[in-house]
């Protein structure tokens, strides 16, 4: 099939990226991952992990690659967001980016910038400096998403310990869903739907009053991830 086209009509993009929001969760915050350029244009600024896409990848591919060459991390699920097409997000280029996110545990993961970029640091989500182009509006569109799923699946599987208190599970919803809940409320619902089995243990070396242990039902989780449910707060 050829293309129709007109002699005043250029091709829409000049060029397509990729740009990932890495969040990662530290036992007590919700952060991402950004990186210092050290080159081009925005060289000494910061902004998410990404790259050019190459004609002979796709772009899961490419998210992959540009991953990996930015920080040497290998195999990390990625979620696609969507396109951002805005025509005035990079100056004097028809660029599109296609998002992509996704949430891991810091602890799991030893970061090593590149030397395509000066420095690769860790921001928590309060604390995000201005970022080049149109990052900060990607980053606050992966935090909606990443909020929207936290409340139609369950979280914490590879963030919290295998054996955690309903204090920590909560901790960990207040941060990424960026707000303050009510403990009975949340043990209430957290517990009526058998996400967890409780254990006949506490913690230890604690200066306060221990608290009871829990961990995950794995084919509980398994079907509520699959399944999902509405979780609201």
């Amino acid at each position: 099939m050829t293309e129709i086209t007109t002699n005043n009509h250029k091709p829409a993009v000049d060029g397509i990226t990729i740009d990932c929001v890495f969040f990662g969760f530290n036992k007590e915050s919700l952060e991402v991952l950004l990186v210092q350029h050290a080159q081009g244009e925005s060289k000494g600024k910061w902004g998410l992990l990404g790259g050019w896409l190459q004609h002979d990848e796709s772009a899961d591919d490419a998210a992959q690659r540009i991953l990996h060459e930015l920080t040497g991390l290998e195999d990390i699920y990625l979620e696609q967001l969507k396109a951002f097409t805005n025509p005035k997000r990079v100056l004097e280029r028809r660029v599109v980016t296609i998002g992509y996110y996704t949430l891991v545990n810091r602890e799991d993961y030893n970061i090593k910038a590149s030397l395509k970029v000066i420095e690769a640091k860790w921001y928590k989500i309060n604390e995000i400096p201005e970022l080049i182009f149109d990052h900060n509006e990607i980053l606050d569109f992966s935090l909606l998403q990443l909020r929207n799923r936290v409340r139609q699946a369950p979280i914490g599987f590879n963030l919290l310990p295998e054996k955690f208190t309903l204090l920590q599970l909560m901790h960990l919803y207040e941060e990424i869903l960026g707000i303050e809940l009510d403990k009975s409320n949340f043990r209430r619902k957290i517990l009526h739907m058998k996400l967890l089995t409780a254990l006949d243990e506490k913690q230890q070396d604690v200066s306060h009053r221990a608290a009871k242990l829990y961990k995950f039902d794995d084919e509980m989780y398994k079907k509520l991830t699959e399944k999902g449910f509405n979780f609201e707060y």
